[in-house]
């Protein structure tokens, strides 16, 4: 915190802020420093168990004797305000006699919950199961191996490195990352096409305003698809246009009826939620379609690397890089927490999307993208993908065995690959209402309309996650589910 008083302190700014009227100085000044400090604890600008700075230092520093300090912090901890303990030094009472009101916290529409998905608050005292999708398990996550290569990373840096990142991204990074796709995923790319953003959505973004300032007013969207990648798109300028999904995939005869089309976003590996795969003919004929639009085609593979009864689909991009913008990232197969994603990008729009990345934060964190270079070289990350795929595969198994038991008069979509199923439940049954029935019982589902462009026209379903709970616990949360959806036919 900032430490601002009206007499100029050689060296580094105070540790607290505080006002010391000059008017006044050599009179009244511990009343002076008591009540600014007071104030800042009332108002919450110095919270509870904030240490304070030591009596010789914050009296430097306010240019007052020490015995100003120490009988106005005597005063303060007698008043409640302060905790002095020796060998802890002095902290804001975590608990004083005076009850500290907080400013109010931003109201939370009930029918909002995390990424805007719609769930209510869990009920009061109860800490619910999560089976939400697309969610790895935080427990999986190789921390040491983590922290070895960032701390490599960090050593090996010169000081020169340590400035503003390129925009594309490091270039370490971008190698490993072209090599890494061509070889898993096969992606055709060079690393000066690579871009590193934050993930799926910044990248999508970044893309999408790219193109409306070359004049495209329209992106069609598969339907459903995740919501937030639709909002996101429009919060660029640009209009969505959603085109239904079947079973084969997105529906070219749909795209084909929708004019002024500068883009189709598509996940082909593992559309979201539903989970199909654009089969091999659609995909020649996406292809055809964009070559005829002069169209560019961005891929969303956001999971492919998890295939558990299918050989790995490889990505769009590499049948056409020219006219394909592949984004991926490690949200998925690696950590949310992390925010780092990835753009292959075709030649003509490689420029554009830099300069978009460039204007709107000058680039991705550096250390971590150095971290996440010496991962992927260092084949770390390929083994972590070894571990947890028969992990996140036994879990999809005690799911579908699981939704067989307690579920029976449902069905299910997508569970060949990915972190989620889609469950389609029966046409009398209200998602929202077995959702909210779940909630009360302790167990946090999805309700599968908020993907649709129009939630009214969807069927009911559900998102099952299974990728972040053990076995047990996914037994138990589905076992809870039925329950709730005999309760909501009861009703």
């Amino acid at each position: 915190m900032a430490f601002q008083t009206n007499r100029v302190v050689e060296g580094f700014p105070a540790d607290v802020l505080v006002e010391l009227r000059p008017a006044d100085r050599g009179r009244g000044v511990r009343e002076q420093l008591e009540q600014g400090l007071r104030t800042a604890i009332q108002s919450d600008r110095l919270r509870p168990g904030t240490p304070m700075p030591a009596t010789r230092v914050l009296a430097a520093e306010l240019g007052v004797s020490r015995s100003v300090v120490v009988e106005a912090y005597g005063n303060l901890a007698a008043d409640g305000y302060l905790d002095a303990r020796q060998g802890s030094g002095t902290r804001v009472r975590l608990r004083t006699s005076r009850t500290v009101q907080a400013p109010p916290s931003p109201r939370t529409d009930p029918d909002r919950g995390f990424f805007e998905r719609p769930y209510t608050a869990a009920p009061a005292g109860t800490a619910p199961l999560r089976l939400l999708g697309g969610l790895p398990d935080p427990a999986l996550f190789p921390r040491e191996r983590w922290v070895r290569h960032y701390r490599a990373a960090l050593a090996e840096l010169p000081d020169a490195g340590l400035a503003y990142p390129g925009s594309l991204g490091a270039p370490a990074l971008r190698e490993q990352l072209a090599a890494y796709l061509g070889r898993v995923r096969g992606v055709f790319t060079v690393p000066e096409r690579m871009l590193v953003c934050t993930g799926f959505t910044q990248g999508v973004s970044l893309v999408c305003r790219a193109l409306g300032r070359a004049g495209a007013t329209r992106v069609a969207v598969e339907d459903p698809c995740f919501a937030m990648h639709r909002t996101a798109i429009a919060m660029t300028g640009v209009e969505p246009v959603p085109v239904p999904v079947d079973e084969g995939g997105i529906d070219l005869a749909a795209l084909a009826r929708e004019p002024d089309i500068a883009a189709v976003v598509v996940a082909p590996a593992h559309s979201y939620p539903a989970g199909t795969t654009l089969d091999a003919g659609r995909r020649r004929e996406l292809l055809a379609w964009a070559r005829n639009h002069d169209a560019l085609l961005i891929e969303d593979d956001y999971d492919a690397e998890f295939r558990y009864d299918r050989t790995p689909i490889g990505a769009l991009q590499g049948l056409a890089p020219e006219r394909v913008a592949y984004i991926g990232g490690a949200s998925k197969t690696f950590t949310p927490a992390l925010r780092l994603g990835w753009i292959a990008l075709p030649p003509d729009l490689a420029g554009a999307v830099e300069r978009e990345k460039r204007f709107h934060d000058m680039g991705s964190p550096l250390l971590e993208q150095l971290a996440f270079a010496r991962f992927l070289a260092s084949g770390d990350f390929a083994r972590h993908l070894r571990r947890v795929r028969p992990i996140y595969r036994a879990r999809r198994d005690a799911t579908l065995d699981a939704v067989s038991q307690y579920l029976p008069d449902v069905e299910w979509q997508g569970e060949a690959a990915g972190l989620h199923l889609h469950v389609l439940l029966p046409a009398d049954v209200d998602a929202h209402a077995l959702a909210q029935a779940a909630l009360a019982r302790g167990l946090m589902v999805e309700n599968g309309a908020w993907h649709w462009a129009d939630p009214a026209t969807a069927p009911p379903s559900l998102v099952l996650g299974y990728s972040a709970a053990p076995e047990a616990a996914i037994r138990r949360g589905v076992a809870v589910l039925g329950q709730a959806l005999e309760a909501v036919r009861g009703a």
